[in-house]
């Protein structure tokens, strides 16, 4: 009976634009809230990881929830709930949402530390690191239209944070570098930008992966970038078409003068670019490797690749 009223009581609230856990309950996204003490806004001491639900099924939901888990595990933090009760978190953010076509968030902090400790040390923190998941409607970095015309990158001037600072393949908000070089973007009238590492090589866009398609051969960077879920699902779409690819490091020089490029990103899937800097790509539209994975990608969303139904029945 208590959980027949709950359910209930949990249908009468407006889940239309999004549903949140946190604190140990759901609630509309919009009234997620988080203290302004919390070391996550506070210091940027937080990890997170997306995941995407197209036509019903969450994408990869596997992988991103190990990514998650070794970004947690990476930054000395624990979760409140294992992965089978992760996984359930999220199912009943969408489920709720009633969202067919939804960006699917996890996100913690490190928390609000207890008032009576002293200590300034993240390794002896004494406080609860707080769990947030939410779902809400599915969110295009790169909007469908513009993904059939192509985009303009530039090269930033701005420098990527250090891997020996901040580790790239530990998902975080420390975007102070990617922020700069969207400033960059705009002043130049550009649609993204590509950040190198301090060593020179090409590292990746804010919020994406990237590739460059070099002498035929799809190639991503080798270090210095997140070791993204859809970059990886790129590289298997590479073998499933018999398209020669790498993972290596990417000078400037080489990137400028690729014969394609294109980004990868859970927020987006395959957006190829039409002009880097300068230089127009492939006559200004995108070029045949980039459509084929491009293709190929939303080809296998149909199909159920590597999918997981939403349950939506909670």
């Amino acid at each position: 009976m208590a959980a027949l009223e709950k359910l209930r009581a949990d249908e009468a609230v407006d889940y239309s634009r999004g549903a949140a856990w946190i604190d140990g309950a759901f609630v509309p996204a919009a009234e997620a809230k988080l203290s302004v003490f919390d070391w996550g806004f506070v210091r940027s001491d937080v990890t997170y990881d997306v995941v995407h639900v197209w036509q019903g099924s969450f994408f990869r939901l596997d992988d991103h929830l190990e990514r998650f888990e070794n970004s947690v595990k990476g930054l000395r933090m624990e979760l409140p709930v294992d992965r089978e009760g992760l996984a359930a978190i999220l199912h009943g953010c969408v489920a709720r949402s009633g969202l067919k076509d939804a960006y699917v968030a996890m996100v913690l902090t490190r928390g609000l530390p207890d008032p009576s400790w002293p200590k300034r040390l993240p390794s002896n923190f004494k406080g609860r690191n707080n769990l947030i998941c939410y779902a809400i409607p599915f969110v295009w970095i790169m909007k469908p239209q513009v993904q059939e015309t192509g985009a303009h990158m530039i090269v930033s001037k701005v420098e990527r944070i250090a891997p020996s600072a901040v580790d790239p393949t530990i998902k975080n908000y420390h975007w102070g570098d990617f922020t700069n070089a969207l400033f960059e973007v705009e002043d130049a009238g550009a649609d993204y930008a590509v950040l190198l590492g301090p060593d020179g090589f090409i590292a990746e866009c804010p919020g994406s992966n990237v590739f460059a398609v070099l002498d035929g051969v799809v190639t991503s960077p080798g270090h210095g970038a997140l070791e993204g879920i859809t970059r990886k699902a790129v590289h298997e779409l590479c073998d499933i078409l018999g398209l020669p690819n790498q993972v290596r490091d990417i000078t400037k020089q080489e990137f400028l003068d690729a014969d394609e490029i294109f980004m990868a990103s859970t927020a987006g899937g395959v957006m190829p670019i039409r002009r880097i800097d300068d230089r127009i790509l492939s006559n200004g539209a995108p070029g045949p490797i980039s459509r084929a994975i491009h293709a190929e990608y939303w080809k296998k969303h149909e199909e159920g690749w590597k999918a997981t139904p939403v349950a939506y029945d909670f």
